[in-house]
C-alpha cells in the first residue's frame, strides 16, 4: 500500500514543483516546499479516503503549505518592479541582498511537456518570467485561486472547498486577479517568438556578440524599448541608448574572456556565462534569461546573485573549454529533437 502510494504520488512531483514556483517565485523555495508536501502526504496518506483524486489532494496540501510560507515572506521582485529605470550606466558596487529577488526556473525541471503543440505553447506561456513576476503582485490567496483554476481547471465550488472561501469570494478573487494580471503581464502576441531557424540564428548572433564584447552588434539585437536588469543589483536599463552605454561600461570592466552555454528557463532561451581563468578553466558567473519579441530581444535578465542557480540548471560550476563546447553541442542536439 505504501509503495503504491509513493509510486502514484511521484507522478505529480514535477507539476507540483511548477505550481509551488508559480506561488513563490523561487525555485529553491519551491523545491523545499515540495519536499515538505510529500512528507506531509506520506504522514497522512492512510487517512486519504479517495473522495477527491490523489492529484487534487496533493494540490490541497501544496496550496496550504505555500500559503503558510507566504505568511512569513515578502513577495519576490525584479529590479524593474521596484522603481524607474536607472539614469546612470553603472550598477551598485554593493548589490542589495536583503531584497527577495525573483528566480528563474530551469526548463529541465518542467517535466514532460504536453503532446499537443497548442498545449505546449500555453504551457510555456504559463511559466514565463513576466507572468511569474506579475503573479507576485497578487495577494497570496488570489494567487492560489487563479492558479488552481488555471492549473487544475477546478470549479468555483472546488476552489472554495479547498481554500475555505465562499463561491462569491472565489469569483471575486478570480476577477480581480485576472484584471491585475492583464495590467501587468504582456499579451501573448507581444512575446511571440520567430520560427526555430530564425530564433537560433538570433541566439547565435547574441552569443557571438556577447563573447566578443561587441557593443554595437549586441545592442542591435535588442528592440528599441528593450530592458536589461541584473538582480541583485537594483538598477535596470531601458532603451537602445541606455543599453548601448551600459554594455560599453560593463564590457570595459570585463577582466576575463567569457563563454556562453545555451540553456533554457521559464520556457524561454537562456545562457549560462563562464569566465576563463589564467589556468584555462572556466567558472560560472551568471544565468541570463531572454525574452524574444519578433526577431529581437526585448528583455534580458542576468541572475548573478546565487551560483546555486547554475546547479539547478544541471550545469557545472567550473569546466574546461572542451567541456563547454560539449555542453553547447548537447544543448543543440536537445533543441533539435522534436
Amino acid at each position: 500500500m505504501a509503495d503504491e502510494f509513493t509510486e502514484r504520488s511521484e507522478l505529480y512531483r514535477h507539476e507540483l514543483l511548477v505550481y509551488c514556483y508559480r506561488m513563490l517565485g523561487s525555485v529553491h523555495d519551491a523545491e523545499d516546499l515540495v519536499q515538505e508536501v510529500y512528507l506531509r502526504a506520506w504522514r497522512s496518506h492512510q487517512r486519504f479516503e479517495g473522495r477527491a483524486s490523489l492529484r487534487t489532494w496533493l494540490y490541497r496540501i501544496a496550496t496550504n503549505t505555500c500559503l503558510n510560507a507566504l505568511q512569513h515572506s515578502s513577495r519576490r521582485v525584479l529590479p524593474s518592479g521596484l522603481g524607474p529605470a536607472s539614469e546612470t550606466l553603472k550598477v551598485s558596487p554593493s548589490p542589495d541582498m536583503e531584497v527577495p529577488w525573483l528566480e528563474p526556473f530551469p526548463d529541465r525541471l518542467l517535466g514532460t511537456p504536453p503532446d499537443d503543440p497548442a498545449a505546449v505553447v500555453a504551457f510555456r506561456a504559463g511559466i514565463r518570467l513576466a507572468l511569474i513576476a506579475a503573479l507576485q503582485h497578487l495577494p497570496a490567496q488570489q494567487r492560489a485561486v487563479l492558479l488552481l483554476r488555471e492549473t487544475l481547471s477546478m470549479s468555483t465550488s472546488e476552489i472554495a472547498d479547498q481554500l475555505g472561501m465562499t463561491a462569491a469570494a472565489v469569483n471575486s478573487s478570480l476577477q480581480r486577479a485576472r484584471a491585475r494580471l492583464d495590467a501587468l503581464a504582456p499579451a501573448s502576441e507581444e512575446i511571440a517568438e520567430p520560427d526555430d531557424p530564425d530564433r537560433r540564428a538570433l541566439l547565435d548572433r547574441y552569443a557571438d556578440a556577447f563573447e566578443r564584447a561587441d557593443v554595437d552588434a549586441l545592442t542591435k539585437l535588442f528592440t528599441e524599448d528593450a530592458i536589461v536588469e541584473m538582480p541583485p543589483a537594483p538598477e535596470w536599463f531601458a532603451g537602445y541608448d541606455a543599453l548601448h552605454g551600459f554594455f560599453t561600461y560593463r564590457f570595459a570592466l570585463r577582466a576575463a574572456p567569457i563563454r556562453l552555454v545555451r540553456t533554457a528557463a521559464n520556457g524561454q532561451p537562456a545562457f549560462a556565462a563562464y569566465a576563463r581563468h589564467d589556468d584555462g578553466t572556466h567558472e560560472a558567473t551568471h544565468v541570463t534569461v531572454l525574452t524574444i519579441s519578433g526577431a529581437r530581444v526585448s528583455h534580458a535578465i542576468a541572475f548573478t546573485d546565487d551560483k546555486r542557480l547554475i546547479e539547478t540548471f544541471g550545469l557545472p560550476l567550473t569546466a574546461t573549454a572542451d567541456q563547454l563546447t560539449q555542453l553547447n553541442e548537447r544543448s543543440e542536439l536537445d533543441q533539435s529533437e522534436p
